[in-house]
């Protein structure tokens, strides 16, 4: 074997191919580990961040069905429960440290290792190359390593769940004092290390992957493809790998201090403490530099979660409407003005912690501005639909989904984002239910999208229709109704993260609305399963893909074979001569016209 140079408008070193022909594509047979396990094709990359997103999404979500069955039904036992968690849930009922422990990592899980490794990870590595026309990322050992950094952050995360005093306990966001103490409770031992630990290597892994993605979008586009030539899903990881780049530092440096103040004896976040009476020896830090220093990443990573979801509707909706996106460079600028504001707006997530009333008038007046591009991008989704022709396949209701959960959670984060309103409902069920619909199921919306969409790409196979089908409805249906009472419970007053509502009187009005939260959410979390089965199944079993654009996309990633080796096309890379939504009549009875289809006589380059 040895390792040559393919000619074409971009190269990538360390492709093995037979010597011979700079062309020739027919590599040896690589052995099993270095093709599916430490490879560096971008395409198994990708496969790999998914399927161990769907691992953690399971676990994540599964936790979530266990600290429901405690808030929907605080009187009852559940012997299962003991099945699973062993002590922690003894004669069938949760204990209350490892409940908070529940709710940090489900929080932790989903937030970081699903919606961000898994949807970023996934995506960016499967499409980059192939939209913007390149043999693989600009460095495929780096891509790798990105992969295993991640990979490394989940074992110790899972291994997190199994210490005696049980996995970090202090909230998904850790805040010190409570993280930074390794007496103020159980979860602040030993897990709260390997939670900082795992963290810190899914930081380096972000990282890894980032720049990356940004440097093959600048530097590796084929012939032809210029920026303005870009499909928006392009536009949006390049906009999300932006995000991460910056903002993901800042808090591994909070990581790095509170690893500091908990085994070295700093007080960066702590000061004047008093454990059983007894002063510690801590002073002049403060724990509001650590909810800077979180937030600063924890506002971006809204959007790092969200605009992955924004390219791939927008993909998805232009594709199955038969038209082309409305608004291309409006949805650029849009991408811009989010990406630049979600970093002048994270001290709306403290208003509640002493912050001067002038400075917090400011970051109210930034959080609303950002609803501006917001709704330029729903404007546009809505208008590409509009007398579109539009086929309601998987993909498209599941795109459909993600413009109404944007719309309905983007509204009620004007409530939150106003410092007035917000001293209320801050740390109240309000919260839990905005943030869910927006960030959560909304990003859930756009990745099945993705997942439905691309899935033919990624395993020369379809997905099951019907099952896509059942899959939808009660995931879309089931997150409206765990998620809309919420926000009745929070202007009530309803307070996050406590064990049992029971025992207050004001509280108590909302038992069976907790209950019925509870039993939607066990509903919905099966229907995820049923995803999971259509997904493995559909890897061998699924309909074959028999032509290379089933979905009669312009764009460049349909142009490869049906299952593209890796280099991706075989023989010279196609130059691009056109945008990636030409969805008009091609003059032969198609209504698209590929971007490698040289313009015709008098016609215009868009």
């Amino acid at each position: 074997m040895s390792t040559v140079i393919i000619d074409g408008p971009n190269v990538t070193q360390g492709i093995p191919t037979e010597v011979g022909h700079h062309h020739d594509h027919e590599h040896h047979e690589q052995h099993f580990i270095w093709k599916y396990i430490f490879s560096q094709d971008h395409k198994i990359i990708g496969r790999q961040f998914l399927i161990t997103g769907i691992i953690w999404a399971i676990i994540g979500a599964l936790f979530s069905v266990f600290f429901r069955l405690q808030l929907g039904f605080p009187d009852q036992t559940f012997p299962i429960m003991e099945k699973f968690l062993g002590d922690w849930a003894k004669g069938g009922k949760l204990t209350p440290e490892f409940y908070y422990g529940l709710v940090t990592m489900h929080g932790t899980i989903l937030v970081f290792f699903v919606l961000t490794a898994g949807l970023s990870g996934t995506f960016a590595n499967i499409l980059i190359p192939l939209q913007v026309g390149a043999r693989d990322m600009a460095s495929p050992f780096m891509n790798m390593l990105s992969y295993w950094f991640f990979f490394a952050a989940s074992i110790f995360m899972f291994v997190s769940l199994f210490v005696q005093t049980g996995p970090a306990s202090g909230g998904w966001t850790t805040y010190p004092p409570l993280s930074a103490l390794k007496e103020a409770s159980m979860g602040s031992g030993i897990g709260m290390d390997l939670w900082l630990i795992s963290m810190s290597l899914f930081v380096v892994s972000s990282l890894l992957g980032g720049l990356n993605y940004v440097a093959t979008i600048l530097n590796m586009r084929t012939k032809g493809m210029t920026m303005t030539r870009l499909p928006l899903t392009i536009w949006a990881l390049f906009f999300t790998a932006v995000l991460g780049i910056l903002s993901f530092p800042v808090l591994f440096s909070g990581f790095v201090l509170l690893i500091f103040d908990r085994n070295f004896g700093t007080s960066f976040y702590l000061s004047e403490i008093f454990i059983g009476g007894k002063a510690l020896p801590h002073i002049g830090g403060s724990p509001i530099l650590y909810q800077h220093l979180f937030w600063f990443l924890g506002h971006p990573e809204v959007y790092i979660i969200m605009l992955p979801g924004m390219g791939m509707a927008s993909e998805v909706l232009s594709n199955h409407s038969r038209k082309p996106i409305f608004g291309y460079f409006a949805m650029i600028i849009s991408l811009v003005g989010i990406t630049v504001l979600a970093f002048l707006v994270w001290a709306h997530h403290m208003f509640v912690t002493g912050m001067s009333p002038f400075l917090g008038s400011i970051f109210v007046l930034l959080t609303l501005l950002i609803a501006v591009p917001s709704a330029v991008k729903v404007f546009n989704w809505l208008t590409t639909m509009w007398r579109g022709n539009i086929r309601f396949t998987v993909p498209m209701m599941f795109a459909i989904g993600f413009v109404s959960m944007f719309i309905s959670g983007g509204l009620t984060g004007i409530f939150l984002g106003n410092s007035a309103l917000d001293i209320h409902l801050h740390d109240t069920y309000f919260v839990i239910a905005h943030f869910h619909i927006v960030m959560g199921v909304s990003a859930f919306m756009g990745m099945f999208a993705g997942i439905y969409h691309w899935f033919p790409k990624m395993f020369g196979r379809f997905m099951n229709n019907t099952l896509g089908y059942v899959h939808f409805f009660i995931t879309f249906a089931g997150a409206y109704l765990i998620f809309w009472p919420m926000h009745y419970e929070g202007i009530a007053g309803m307070p996050r993260r406590y064990y049992d509502y029971s025992a207050w009187e004001s509280y108590k009005q909302f038992i069976s609305m907790n209950g019925f939260i509870s039993i939607v959410a066990i509903i919905v979390f099966f229907a995820q399963l049923l995803f999971v089965y259509n997904f493995f199944a559909s890897i061998w079993r699924g309909r074959k893909v028999t032509v290379p654009n089933p979905w009669g996309s312009p764009t460049l990633e349909w142009t490869t074979p049906i299952k593209p080796g890796h280099g991706n096309w075989e023989g010279e890379i196609p130059e691009v001569y056109r945008w990636p939504y030409d969805y008009k009549d091609d003059g032969n009875g198609g209504d698209f016209i590929a971007q490698t289809t040289p313009l015709r006589p008098g016609e215009e380059s868009h």
